[in-house]
């Protein structure tokens, strides 16, 4: 609302998704943001920054007193991540179809390593248009990165409308299993399902994709399923 712009849509449907991931999963240290050891996410839909930053500042990463600068000129809190301005952020992200790659490179980088760190990536339903996100998992299956789990955020909805209407990804689930991933599909606002399916092992040297149905704008009535609120700002009425 301060910034007047933003992407609360696709934010909220992602929420839970984060929450269990960064409360219940990571091992990540606020007081260590850099630590070698930690494990790593990348937002690959960087847009969904909000829910991200709001994660990140409730694990104290940072102080709440910073969403008040959020988009603002030189602030830390940027429209997408910048890993150079907020502590936590492990990939500056924000053109689509890129953080995927980078996780497939983190996570072949700590194998090469010996390390056991674990890896996790969040994409958009949409951005899976995009041929590069392919490319990583094709990759990510044929280096055995079973210390990578990606997450799908499948709220049907992009910027011009429904996925079928723009670009049909079709039986997507199908489409990760035959790149090689143990996919578990799922209600991405179904906590006790989002613990069960990040905490589960796959088979060895296989990845995994966590395929989660979600509700864009999520939370707010007037904002789910609703396609313009994928970029677009509340008013005061709508702030109350």
């Amino acid at each position: 609302y301060h910034a007047k712009s933003g992407h609360p849509g696709g934010s909220m449907s992602c929420m839970d998704l984060l929450t269990v991931l960064y409360f219940g999963v990571m091992r990540i240290d606020p007081d260590a943001p850099h630590a070698p050891n930690r494990d790593r996410f990348v937002l690959s839909k960087g847009h969904a920054a909000p829910c991200y930053y709001g994660v990140l500042a409730e694990k104290g990463f940072f102080s709440r007193d910073e969403f008040k600068n959020f988009r603002q000129l030189h602030s830390i809190l940027q429209g997408h991540p910048d890993c150079k301005k907020v502590p936590g952020i492990d990939a500056s992200t924000g053109s689509l179809g890129q953080g995927c790659s980078i996780a497939v490179g983190m996570a072949l980088g700590a194998k090469l390593q010996g390390k056991d760190t674990k890896v996790f990536a969040m994409l958009g339903d949409g951005e899976c248009q995009e041929g590069q996100i392919w490319e990583a998992l094709m990759s990510a299956a044929h280096y055995k990165l079973d210390n990578l789990t990606v997450m799908v955020d499948n709220n049907g909805l992009q910027i011009d409308g429904s996925n079928n209407e723009v670009m049909s990804l079709g039986d997507l689930a199908a489409k990760v299993r035959a790149f090689g991933f143990e996919v578990f599909e799922l209600d991405g606002h179904d906590i006790a399902a989002i613990e069960a399916a990040l905490s589960a092992r796959t088979a060895p040297g296989v990845p995994k994709c966590i395929l989660a149905h979600t509700v864009k704008g999520k939370g707010v009535s007037f904002m789910e399923n609703q396609v313009g609120w994928h970029g677009k700002a509340p008013n005061e009425e709508q702030r109350q």
